[in-house]
């Protein structure tokens, strides 16, 4: 199976403390990486946890509170001075490309590659595609204009048996036909269905990423039946009243949206300062939706 996975590197809320780094995190499709958020310290965590960082192309920003894109500034320089000269690509509302132009203005500083801009606030649905998975973003419900993201494997070509190949020996183009759902038609004219010439592929897998919202039930048809589900959990229940006024989830709200969407497993994540122990939030959200765990800092979870 091709590898499809996610490293945290900072799963923390508001400020780095000395437990927990701001947002940032690693997605891998088959050797190819996307990063999500750039929180402050970024940059650091990806030398602490040997990621790697100079061949990421892609760099999703959820929204432009600091504690997800504080790195971004420090990291595209870095790049600069390694002597990158291939483009980045950007997906953040259409601001971050000011606040980058002065930063870059300020210092003086011309970059060596292009940046290239989606706006997330400009458009909608799905935002990045290649041979093999597709991005979209939808709205999460935060005190500024926020996006989560789903990354979707697109679905696979059935696989043909094995018996059929040796026994009529298909050409290239009628291989590949069948394994795009086409029947076969033998010399003799017999028409074969494609399900008896072929197996199913496997099925397709899909991480969504959901952080800084409220709960929010409108996120769940985009996020329907993902195989792994990051949502934020900044506070516990006995701060509800905190999480509502701050547009925050708590444990127990991402697994309520994780059971409602029929997520097959839940991360949580983007925790507060306050919560040194964090099992009290794990214990609330398997009250609700048993297949939760907590995201760790430089550990890689498979999709």
């Amino acid at each position: 199976m091709v590898p499809f996975n996610v490293t945290v590197l900072g799963n923390g809320s508001a400020v780095p403390t000395s437990f927990q780094n701001p947002t940032s995190q690693l997605l891998n499709y088959n050797g190819k990486r996307f990063l999500i958020d750039c929180g402050e310290g970024t940059q650091m965590q990806m030398i602490k946890y040997n990621t790697g960082h100079k061949h990421i192309d892609n760099i999703f920003i959820s929204h432009l509170h600091g504690d997800h894109y504080f790195g971004l500034i420090g990291f595209l320089n870095t790049l600069h001075l390694f002597g990158r000269t291939k483009p980045v690509n950007i997906y953040a509302p259409s601001q971050i490309k000011e606040i980058i132009d002065v930063q870059l203005s300020a210092a003086n500083t011309k970059l060596k590659f292009e940046i290239k801009y989606t706006f997330t606030d400009k458009i909608e649905g799905v935002i990045y595609e290649d041979n093999n998975i597709t991005v979209e973003h939808f709205p999460l419900n935060h005190r500024i204009t926020a996006y989560g993201f789903v990354f979707r494997e697109k679905q696979k070509e059935r696989k043909l048996k094995k018996s059929f190949v040796e026994k009529y020996s298909p050409s290239i183009e009628q291989m590949h036909k069948i394994k795009q759902g086409a029947d076969f038609i033998s010399a003799e004219g017999n028409v074969i269905k494609n399900d008896e010439i072929t197996d199913p592929p496997e099925p397709s897998r899909s991480y969504a990423f959901c952080s800084d919202t409220a709960y929010y039930e409108e996120i769940i048809p985009y996020i329907k039946g993902v195989t792994l589900l990051y949502h934020e959990a900044t506070f516990d229940n006995s701060q509800q009243d905190i999480a509502t006024e701050k547009y925050h989830s708590t444990a127990a709200d991402a697994a309520r949206i994780a059971l409602k969407a029929e997520a097959k497993k839940l991360l949580l994540g983007h925790y507060s300062a306050r919560l040194k122990d964090r099992s009290p939030l794990l214990k609330e959200a398997c009250e609700v939706f048993p297949e939760t765990v907590l995201s760790e800092e430089g550990k890689t979870y498979e999709i």
